[in-house]
């Protein structure tokens, strides 16, 4: 039996936690306007609830590209040239966020140690400034056009979830951005999209055996310990 990252259960786990995370953290995000000096402003006055929102939405983001690997996978098996376009694109896109989100999370460290105006001025005089990414960014939306594309020639999606695929790519993009409606309509898009495929894949095959079990519940402490460690250096 060949097997192929991420397998059955990473990836159907990652097309339903991702989306849902995703979707969490832009509604938490809603009631504040989506530019950065009102993102600063709210961890300031909501930071518990800024904090909340940043983290579901970064592991949402970090836990699509397993989701869109298996996708690929799927869509590999008929149209291989246009899963691993789609595939290359929607994970620069997704590694593209998730430098965003290191470059927020030192924002927000800024806003809690020197204030939100201090935070402000500083990111409103580096906002423009050329790195890696800035030469990458169409990648983030057009990504999931040509995902959305390959997934419907190929019929591992309908019209109708691939449309809502394709919906990804009005997902606001860049530093401390907070949720617009077109952020509400793209992350709902995704959900209706991933959470089918996602389930579909979880309830299809057999039932985990017991080792696989056992070695599961036994290897979650571990990893719980680890991430405690982790924060120690």
């Amino acid at each position: 039996m060949t097997y192929t990252f991420p397998g059955r259960w990473i990836g159907a786990g990652a097309m339903i936690l991702g989306p849902l995370l995703l979707l969490v953290g832009t509604l938490l995000r809603w009631p504040f306007h989506y530019f950065f000096p009102q993102q600063l402003a709210a961890v300031a006055e909501q930071p518990a609830l800024m904090t909340a929102a940043h983290t579901s939405v970064i592991a949402g983001t970090v836990l699509l590209a397993p989701a869109v690997i298996a996708l690929a996978n799927r869509i590999g098996s008929t149209r291989p040239v246009l899963a691993a376009w789609a595939a290359a694109l929607v994970l620069v896109g997704l590694f593209e966020r998730t430098f965003h989100a290191g470059v927020d999370q030192a924002a927000h460290g800024l806003v809690r140690r020197q204030g939100a105006e201090f935070a402000t001025d500083l990111v409103g005089q580096s906002y423009q400034d050329l790195h890696l990414f800035s030469f990458l960014s169409f990648t983030i939306p057009f990504g999931w056009l040509v995902l959305a594309f390959a997934a419907y020639r190929s019929r591992v999606l309908g019209p109708v979830r691939a449309t809502a695929l394709a919906a990804m790519c009005l997902l606001p993009l860049g530093v401390l951005k907070g949720t617009e409606i077109t952020s509400v309509i793209a992350v709902a898009g995704l959900c209706a999209a991933f959470l089918p495929t996602g389930l579909r894949q979880a309830l299809d095959g057999p039932r985990p055996s017991r080792k696989s079990v056992l070695l599961t519940l036994t290897t979650i402490p571990a990893l719980g310990a680890l991430a405690y460690v982790s924060t120690l250096g």
